[in-house]
């Protein structure tokens, strides 16, 4: 499964261009899938963010044993302002040092769960993904060597757990709900999975990421 994540990322990022593309480059120019394709009814997709949007990146940790494969998540902290308590990946907004999408996701991954960027092996990045909050979010997969101490820092991450890699790439897993949201009926994706619920951006972008091993695995 490494071989092939690895080899389809190699047509789908070519030299990493994606993963190596600084926030100047991505704030002025908006993802083609985001909340807005799947919350917003169609005849209301000319509702979108004012650009700037708000440069981000999270890492897509897949988790390496042997043969057996997994996805890191983290649970945010429930005294987060924003998006308490809800299961995301390891990411957030890029600083002025990073030099590109990947520095900032394996810096947050450091920050959050004590990650060495040498246990880290990066394979590429998906296309940008826009949030209902206005980020451009640019999803960083890689290959995690377990072999260290997960130290979450406990003012941002209350969990961290994993989900077999199986189970995302199953599409019986991927569900859609609705809500009411400002009058109106958004929907999202849902991954339930024992006692998370994973939901939101994090959710979609792991469909994102199933399809495009599925769709490209043989």
């Amino acid at each position: 499964m490494k071989k092939i994540i690895t080899e389809i990322f190699e047509r789908h990022d070519p030299v990493m261009e994606r993963a190596l593309t600084p926030a100047s480059k991505r704030e002025w120019v908006r993802p083609i899938v985001g909340d807005h394709s799947i919350y917003r009814p169609a005849e209301n997709m000319d509702i979108m963010n004012d650009l700037p949007l708000k440069p981000s990146a999270v890492l897509i940790p897949i988790v390496e044993r042997g043969e057996q494969f997994s996805i890191l998540l983290t649970k945010r902290s429930s005294q987060l302002k924003s998006h308490s308590g809800q299961v995301s990946f390891p990411g957030g907004r890029c600083d002025d040092e990073d030099a590109h999408a990947m520095a900032t996701a394996l810096r947050e991954a450091r920050e959050e769960i004590n990650l060495p960027q040498d246990n880290a092996q990066i394979v590429g990045a998906m296309e940008d993904y826009e949030t209902v909050t206005g980020y451009s979010v640019t999803p960083v997969v890689g290959f995690i060597n377990p072999d260290f101490e997960i130290v979450p820092e406990q003012s941002e991450v209350e969990d961290v757990f994993e989900v077999p890699l199986d189970y995302i790439l199953d599409d019986k897993n991927h569900t859609v709900e609705g809500m009411m949201w400002k009058g109106e009926k958004r929907f999202y994706y849902v991954f339930p999975h024992d006692d998370h619920k994973i939901w939101g951006a994090t959710a979609a972008m792991l469909v994102r990421f199933a399809n495009l091993v599925n769709e490209n695995a043989n």
